[in-house]
């Protein structure tokens, strides 16, 4: 059933399970045809209709696959998921699946010498991660600086990132992004 936001907000305390996401998981005992799992929505496994069921997400994964990929280093799977054209594991497109479900998205935040990741609602503000880290954060926030994780990984450190200019500075309205 469609529900809108208003009939979401008034069910909210009765905890129905029939309210809860479902993640629907396609494990495969062998690599079948790759571009069919690149394609996740694909008719062959009938996930584009389970997938866009409400409160719905689907996934595909090769537990063979994925277990090789373990063993190996980062280039030699970066090189191993390229010559079957994918770009990720079955193992980052589930849990990016689940994040997307569950309406979250993984947050890095530099407090005090530390990096802690943190979950936060899709849509969240600047301001909004700030305080759930400490209110006063919140309360006296100005500005946040911000980088793609995958830049600062490139970059090596913080201040090599400010040097080539990928670190930027967003205001309270900025809407944080996914760190995977």
């Amino acid at each position: 059933m469609e529900m809108s936001p208003e009939d979401k907000k008034r069910l909210r305390g009765f905890m129905f399970l029939s309210e809860k996401p479902i993640l629907y998981v396609l494990t495969l005992a062998k690599a079948p045809n790759w571009a069919m799992i690149s394609r996740l929505r694909s008719e062959s496994f009938n996930l584009t209709e389970v997938a866009s069921r409400p409160n719905a997400g689907a996934s595909a994964i090769c537990g063979k696959v994925e277990a090789e990929l373990a063993e190996m280093s980062d280039a030699d799977a970066a090189e191993f998921l390229s010559s079957y054209g994918l770009r990720e594991s079955g193992l980052v497109r589930l849990i990016r699946t689940t994040y997307t479900l569950l309406g979250l998205v993984f947050i890095l935040h530099r407090w005090r010498g530390r990096m802690p990741g943190l979950d936060h609602p899709i849509r969240t503000r600047a301001v909004e991660a700030a305080g759930a880290i400490h209110s006063d954060l919140e309360k006296h926030f100005i500005r946040a600086e911000t980088i793609r994780w995958d830049q600062l990984l490139e970059a090596g450190s913080e201040a090599n990132a400010r040097a080539r200019g990928t670190l930027r500075l967003e205001g309270k309205d900025y809407i944080v992004r996914m760190a995977m």
